[in-house]
């Protein structure tokens, strides 16, 4: 259910960034008009829960936006935002804020978030998302950059 989630909160940041919307209309526009996708590998339709977990993604990373725009452009080497995919761009954003302040494994998150870029991304999207991802838990791992404490 998170994977759908996470997928469902990257098609709404990715509306308000090149749709030019707010998050709040692109939430509507997105949640109201999603349907499960054959295709996605993920049958079950999203549920209460679901949209609950996109939803507060979404709110987490609009609270804490340019923290998080400041941590990635200091870990992405050799690219600037107005350079990138937009959609690389929408799955970076997405997991460095889940990264840094949601309690969530690292592993599975940077997994789903590297499906997500190869999904809807260019040719070289999941090895790009990959590469920014690693970086940035070594600089969390090293201590460089705080984050709150993982599930165990």
């Amino acid at each position: 259910m998170r994977r759908k989630a996470r997928e469902l909160a990257f098609k709404v940041l990715f509306e308000h960034a090149v749709g030019g919307v707010s998050l709040q209309e692109a939430w509507e526009h997105i949640s109201q008009n999603h349907e499960p996708e054959e295709s996605s590998g993920y049958d079950d339709p999203l549920d209460q829960g679901g949209l609950e977990f996109a939803r507060r993604l979404l709110e987490g990373y609009q609270q804490r936006e340019a923290q998080i725009d400041q941590v990635l452009s200091s870990t992405i080497q050799g690219w600037s935002f107005g350079q990138m995919a937009k959609t690389d761009l929408a799955v970076l954003r997405l997991a460095a804020y889940e990264m840094l302040f949601e309690p969530t494994p690292y592993a599975p998150l940077i997994e789903v978030a590297v499906k997500i870029a190869k999904r809807y991304g260019g040719e070289d999207s999941g090895r790009f998302v990959n590469g920014v991802l690693g970086r940035l838990l070594k600089r969390i791992e090293s201590g460089e950059i705080q984050a709150v404490e993982r599930e165990r």
